[in-house]
């Protein structure tokens, strides 16, 4: 058996298309296009790239793109008052503090100083207060864009046993709420977790979110599993060349799996399209303006 393998490009493609349409109609209705201000404290390169991503694909689904870029000796006052400045702007309707923050500032208190209401990376205390307690918020955009690829490759996923590797509070906590929410039955794994294998082993879907290389191997997924890899890692490729893994171990695994998402390809591409959806749905609520349920 060969696993199917879940084109997360494809995916994200179609839900950008989906939005774009959506901005465009809320741009006739609001009078303006909806608007998504990424703040970026320092030259990460990673982090720089990875703004510019998100600039690009804003302002291709029609949406207002603001990226504020702050350097790196910012106080944590300073970007304290950019944050409240943002959340007093009408025309902001998502804010994106990009993260890691230099260390003389505490990333939590920024993210709670975030209007949760615009808080598009759902990372913010009362968001993930909504989405323990069922009610509607913003989700962290990874475990969402898994949760889509889930449903558009299981379809119904009531009764399925799911373990998620990684007790973060950017994947691995909201990954395992949004599969309760399901109605699956959910195992947090980590680092102190006893006989891990045998415990993935039992999976009908396993959530793979710990940044190891191809730790988890065939002999750890059940027959026919789906297993989502959320890992992104750089290892040496020879030669002077690097190559990009998930924590999957990908060539053996898919001889097991009956799903797999691919590394690169596979979740990736997710987090941006769901980011694109968050600000898409804040802009909605900001500005009065309906959304229909299940649009996006």
């Amino acid at each position: 058996m060969t696993a199917a393998v879940i084109d997360g490009k494809a995916f994200a493609e179609t839900l950008r298309e989906r939005v774009g349409r959506l901005a465009v109609d809320f741009t006739v209705k609001a009078g303006r296009r909806p608007g998504l201000t990424v703040v970026l404290v320092g030259e990460d390169p990673a982090s720089a790239v990875y703004v510019r991503s998100k600039g690009k694909a804003t302002e291709a689904a029609g949406m207002k793109s603001e990226t504020i870029r702050l350097p790196a000796e910012t106080s944590q006052d300073t970007l304290l008052d950019v944050v409240r400045g943002l959340n007093a702007d009408d025309s902001v309707d998502g804010i994106l503090v990009q993260l890691p923050l230099p260390k003389q500032i505490d990333e939590q208190a920024i993210i709670a100083a975030i209007d949760p209401n615009k808080d598009v990376d759902g990372f913010h205390p009362v968001n993930a207060g909504r989405l323990a307690t069922g009610l509607d918020g913003f989700v962290p955009c990874t475990p969402l864009g898994c949760l889509m690829l889930l449903r558009d490759s299981l379809g119904n996923l009531a009764g399925k046993d799911a373990v998620v590797i990684g007790r973060s509070n950017i994947v691995g906590k909201p990954m395992a709420q949004l599969l309760l929410g399901e109605s699956c039955t959910i195992t947090i794994a980590h680092s102190k977790t006893q006989d891990l294998p045998a415990v993935v082993r039992r999976a009908d879907i396993v959530i793979a979110a710990v940044g190891r290389p191809e730790m988890v191997k065939a002999d750890w997924i059940k027959p026919g599993a789906a297993v989502i890899d959320v890992g992104i890692n750089r290892i040496d490729a020879g030669e002077g060349k690097t190559r990009l893994v998930g924590d999957v171990a990908f060539d053996e695994v898919k001889d097991v799996a009956g799903a797999i998402t691919p590394v690169p390809g596979g979740v990736g591409p997710m987090t941006i399209a769901v980011l694109l959806r968050n600000a898409l749905v804040a802009a909605h609520r900001n500005a009065g303006v309906p959304l229909e349920k299940g649009a996006i």
